[in-house]
């Protein structure tokens, strides 16, 4: 007696099961762009909320936002924007001088320094950070007019546009020297833009086979 090798259709409640995780992964992979941008624009916006929490009255929610984002950046006010005071940056010098820390203070101490009043907050991650991120936002919007015509970027200029910042850091973290808050903002944009232009267009690419299988199978929308 020879095996069955075909399979007999789904029906009853597995299938539309079946049709409703189906409609759901078409709707993700046609959108998948606006979730990545909304994801991304959050995780900036948040930190750039804390210092306003604090200087707006709300301090206990500022001072969570700056808890939640310790984990992924060092928060070091030298190395960090601030709102709502006569400055935008500091120096470590500055903060020392104002007696604002100590020059005992390693970097646990100073990146639980939030600012003042009279100085102002720092945004909840540090400059590079800030520039990194916000420019991956820029460029995911930009990449939705371009999306069908941008070709990804080459492996070798990727490299390229993320040396600077490997030099930048890595000369300050080995403290040869100390960067500034221009070369951090540079060094972050040159490696938000090279992320997005080496990996948005193969994840196009990708999204847009996953809703062809799906589609073929659904047929949510008419084949071109």
């Amino acid at each position: 007696m020879s095996e069955q090798t075909s399979q007999e259709p789904l029906t009853g409640w597995r299938r539309e099961v079946i049709l409703t995780l189906d409609r759901w992964i078409y709707r993700l992979a046609k959108r998948w762009l606006a979730l990545f941008n909304l994801a991304v624009g959050i995780y900036v916006l948040l930190p750039v909320l804390a210092p306003v929490l604090m200087a707006g009255g709300a301090p206990r929610i500022g001072q969570a936002i700056y808890v939640l984002y310790r984990p992924s950046c060092h928060q070091l006010p030298e190395r960090s924007i601030f709102l709502f005071g006569p400055q935008r940056t500091y120096s470590l010098d500055e903060l020392i001088g104002a007696g604002l820390i100590s020059e005992q203070d390693g970097n646990l101490e100073r990146q639980r320094f939030l600012g003042t009043p009279g100085i102002g907050y720092k945004v909840a991650i540090c400059q590079r950070d800030l520039a990194l991120y916000g420019s991956i936002v820029a460029l995911g919007l930009v990449f939705g007019l371009v999306r069908k015509r941008l070709h990804p970027l080459r492996l070798w200029v990727f490299g390229l546009l993320l040396l600077p910042m490997l030099i930048d850091g890595t000369t300050q973290l080995v403290m040869l020297r100390e960067s500034n808050w221009e070369l951090r903002f540079i060094t972050g944009t040159l490696t938000g833009v090279a992320c997005v232009w080496l990996l948005y267009p193969h994840l196009e690419e990708a999204f847009d086979d996953l809703r062809r299988q799906v589609n073929k199978r659904v047929h949510l929308e008419p084949e071109s």
